[in-house]
């Protein structure tokens, strides 16, 4: 495909078999792609969509509306819609088509020859191709994903109790057939929607919050209340009706609505949740909040809470199990149920703080919980009821979520789920890329010392750098020139130049300068998408410098002859590196030694 793109560009097919070689010689890319790894899939359909518009763009001149000039148009939607569909690192390829192809609409819509009808027809078939059926066969992608994949992973905890309880299996076997509607003595585990740093339900236990903490703060003394990141029988609470002793559901139930004063109550210690003028633990511009004990002291009980249903259609709807978002305003003080995120010390069994953080300090995730496991309470006594939170509850309604907000909501835990925060012994920064500070050891073998390494070939990758700086010199140079009135080279060529430096000097861009922005873990393969763009590049430049800028016959001989050596070392280094980037051979310690030409390279010795 690279040779493919650079005679769509309009170059020489010396300069495009020049790309290809360079594509074949790369050492990181055979790496990558050997061992199957999304980033070479990723590329193919990046290149695939150029490709494709590029012939649908050189059909447009000669044969609009025939069969290849349909053909390419769609391909390249498809193309794109695969690349994102691969990583969402390819949206940033998808947005450069776009961009190429708003340019040539705009001035397909200038174009003088051109009827309304016929213009209006062009923008369309585009839109059609490039903004529909990407969208429509992305949808489709996950639409055929969540019918095979329907059972529920060792990994789902991240979604949320609705997402989990449309799988088969896990949450769904547990909370099949509970009651829909939370009614005034319903039994609840509420889990916390943000699920950062990890999915956790709140709870409670016998241990009390230390009489004075390390910094020397005091506390209440009171029951600690926390955030548990298992299921446990201390996570279940009791929904009491305020005016009223009972803690069971009465016949018929009277369902709690949004809006509502209800007091919440530890199942198993019969404490009701409480929170005052006294700093958090660990966040001390919060309100701790605990399980009142009360002691006989000038310190009265505040377990007054307000349901507010974040997603509720209307005031009077009603709190639903797993369905409804909900936040526990407290009435005295007006402070919300809170998970601050931070991990209690020994005290408090590095479970997670909960906290009463003030309306006045905005709106976030950490504080809506929704309630996962329910049943109506029908035991007055405490002893029954301890054996009644123990058993399952096993009713039958049934609740699914819709394909749309499954798939909204995947996409939104994809684009926000973040790694563990520890530092990688492989992981680098985006600079480290640019200059093959880095590399990645992906096998070695358990006997002999052949391995494998993400290592790319470093002259092809300081060509390209250096390629990429020359590009941006002379098209400003250019640029500057013609605002001035003076053409160096003509107009076909320089459209050609402009072209070619906004699909590879910009692929190359869209692909690498977004990562200085992105708080995850980098490793060295992210950089490739955007090192295909700068080998496209490379022979590129080459031509240009030999035609534009070779005044003589001499100076494009001596130029071929430089750049035939120049390859030739191309072409060794990747000899050199061969064993690193297939590991069929298992070589000795000083071989291994001379082939770390960077200390930061982490070729692997064993000491025999």
């Amino acid at each position: 495909m690279a040779y493919q793109i650079l005679l769509e560009l309009g170059f020489s097919h010396c300069a495009a078999m020049g790309a290809a070689l360079l594509m074949l010689i790369e050492n990181a890319l055979i790496t990558q792609s050997r061992l199957m790894l999304l980033e070479s899939v990723l590329i193919f359909f990046n290149l695939l969509a150029v490709l494709s518009y590029l012939k649908f763009s050189n059909s447009q001149k000669h044969r609009p509306f025939s069969l290849s000039w349909w053909f390419w148009l769609m391909l390249t939607g498809v193309a794109c819609s695969c690349a994102v569909g691969v990583k969402y690192m390819g949206i940033f390829t998808y947005l450069l088509v776009l961009a190429v192809a708003s340019v040539h609409a705009w001035h397909l819509i200038g174009d003088q020859t051109l009827s309304n009808v016929c213009v209006l027809c062009h923008l369309l078939a585009r839109a059609a191709a490039l903004l529909v059926i990407p969208t429509l066969m992305y949808l489709l992608f996950f639409y055929v994903h969540l019918i095979l994949v329907y059972r529920s992973g060792p990994h789902d905890q991240i979604m949320s109790s609705a997402f989990q309880a449309s799988l088969e299996g896990g949450l769904a076997r547990i909370t099949q057939g509970q009651p829909l509607e939370v009614a005034y003595g319903s039994q609840v585990t509420l889990k916390n929607v943000f699920g950062k740093p990890v999915p956790c339900w709140l709870h409670s236990h016998q241990s009390t919050y230390p009489m004075i903490y390390e910094n020397g703060r005091g506390s209440s003394h009171q029951q600690q209340v926390t955030c548990y990141p298992f299921k446990d029988v201390n996570n279940w609470w009791i929904v009491k009706d305020p005016g009223r002793h009972q803690l069971v559901v009465n016949n018929p139930p009277r369902p709690v609505r949004h809006g509502d004063v209800v007091q919440l109550v530890h199942g198993m210690t019969t404490r009701f949740l409480n929170t005052h003028d006294v700093a958090a633990p660990l966040s001390p511009h919060s309100q701790e909040v605990s399980c009142y004990v009360d002691y006989n002291i000038s310190m009265p009980s505040q377990n007054l809470w307000r349901l507010d249903i974040v997603n509720r259609e209307s005031d009077t709807e009603v709190w639903k199990t797993i369905l409804s978002e909900v936040r526990l305003v407290h009435v005295n003080t007006s402070a919300v149920l809170k998970l601050s995120g931070a991990h209690l010390p020994d005290w408090g069994f590095q479970q997670l703080e909960v906290v009463g953080e003030k309306l006045s300090r905005g709106y976030h995730e950490s504080m809506v919980w929704n309630v996962e496991e329910h049943r109506y309470g029908k035991s007055q006594e405490q002893k029954e009821r301890e054996l009644e939170l123990h058993s399952p509850a096993q009713m039958d309604v049934s609740r699914n979520l819709s394909f749309m907000a499954r798939f909204l909501e995947l996409q939104w835990r994809m684009l926000t789920a973040k790694s563990d925060d520890s530092e990688h012994k492989y992981s680098s920064s985006p600079l480290d890329w640019v200059t093959l500070d880095t590399s990645i050891a992906y096998w070695l073998h358990p006997r002999t010392s052949a391995q494998i390494h993400l290592l790319g070939n470093i002259v092809i990758w300081a060509s390209a750098s250096l390629a990429m700086v020359v590009y941006v010199l002379l098209f400003f140079w250019y640029l500057l020139r013609r605002r001035r009135s003076i053409c160096d080279i003509p107009e076909d060529s320089w459209l050609r130049w402009v072209l070619a430096g906004a699909l590879c000097a910009g692929g190359w861009a869209v692909n690498y300068l977004p990562f200085f922005m992105m708080e995850k873990t980098l490793f060295l393969y992210h950089y490739l998408p955007a090192l295909t763009f700068q080998i496209l590049l490379l022979p590129v430049v080459l031509q240009h410098v030999s035609d534009h800028l070779c005044r003589s016959q001499l100076l494009r001989s001596l130029f071929s002859a430089l750049v035939v050596a120049w390859y030739s070392c191309a072409c060794h280094v990747f000899n050199m590196l061969r064993p690193l980037t297939y590991g069929d051979k298992s070589l000795s310690p000083s071989e291994l030694k001379a082939l770390r030409w960077k200390d930061s390279w982490d070729i692997l010795i064993r000491k025999h």
